[in-house]
């Protein structure tokens, strides 16, 4: 049980490192808690599983190996997604931008609505095929395939990402951008630019997070309800490692996943409170240390 929980609580961590990561950069850049983050993930599982039928069905009969294929839905759900999330920021949260209240009402709003066109779209559920079957036997431990890549493919993005804002031209205006707005306009930033391709990597990570978590740990079914515990865990996570934060949302998210891994399995009925940790771990950790593990409200190093 131990080697379980250490190398599931790996996997999970690593995916929701990006998972959060998409919650933070946005956070971090414009100072906009997004709850229609979760609701991006569940929209990108679902877009996946969309464009890889039609995709299947296109192309299959030419003989196009499955994996190719998979991957080719993945790149372009991702990209799909993000440019949704950059019209709707540009459509329906940038005019409100600086009123929290506000912003709070419009992405739950957002949420909902997601969902109810992907139940009246689709339906409850949709499949989400592996990019990869087979499995792995490690420490005594069966892990698929699926599984392992999810978390490379997790960790690898996580800290591209990370490279990208703090060394890259564009990474750099994020975190001037995220100091002082008014400083960054009068040095020449198109700030409404920025929070538009933010908003833009904010959703495709959510979106690669949904597709990794739906085919690797959900048993290859995405539904329309699924964005909540992603929308909690995500939040969590960045006021634990610290709003703003990109190493503090990492250590968050690898707390947190052992944490569920660790109540699923040694706790007296685990399974049945598990989704619960994170917010438990998020309410004491504002009692205890508001700032969360790295103090500053935005870091975005």
């Amino acid at each position: 049980m131990i080697e379980s929980i250490i190398i599931n609580g790996a996997i999970l961590g690593g995916i929701y490192a990006l998972l959060a990561l998409g919650f933070t950069l946005i956070y971090g850049v414009s100072g906009m808690v997004n709850l229609a983050h979760g609701a991006f993930f569940m929209l990108g599982a679902f877009i996946f599983s969309a464009f890889g039928s039609f995709l299947f069905s296109a192309l299959e009969p030419l003989n196009v190996i499955p994996t190719l294929i998979l991957i080719l839905a993945l790149i372009l759900a991702a990209l799909f997604v993000g440019a949704i999330g950059s019209i709707v920021y540009r459509l329906t949260i940038h005019p409100i931008l600086g009123d929290d209240v506000a912003i709070m009402v419009v992405t739950v709003s957002l949420a909902l609505i997601f969902q109810q066109l992907m139940l009246l779209t689709f339906g409850f559920s949709v499949p989400i095929a592996p990019l990869v079957t087979g499995f792995i036997t490690i420490w005594g431990v069966t892990v698929t395939y699926m599984k392992l890549l999810a978390f490379a493919l997790s960790i690898g993005l996580f800290f591209s990402l990370w490279i990208f804002v703090t060394k890259s031209k564009i990474g750099k205006a994020m975190r001037a951008l995220s100091q002082d707005r008014e400083v960054a306009m009068l040095m020449g930033i198109n700030t409404e630019s920025l929070y538009m391709l933010t908003m833009a990597i904010s959703t495709a990570f959510a979106t690669l997070a949904g597709i990794f978590i739906a085919s690797a740990l959900l048993g290859g079914q995405a539904s329309a309800f699924m964005w909540l515990h992603p929308l909690f865990t995500s939040f969590a996570i960045v006021v634990l490692g610290g709003l703003g934060s990109i190493k503090g949302t990492l250590i968050g998210s690898f707390i947190i996943a052992y944490a569920e891994h660790s109540v699923a399995n040694l706790a007296p009925q685990g399974g049945q409170i598990v989704t619960a940790v994170p917010v438990v771990i998020m309410v004491l950790i504002i009692l205890i240390r508001p700032k969360g593990l790295f103090g500053k409200r935005i870091e975005m190093e």
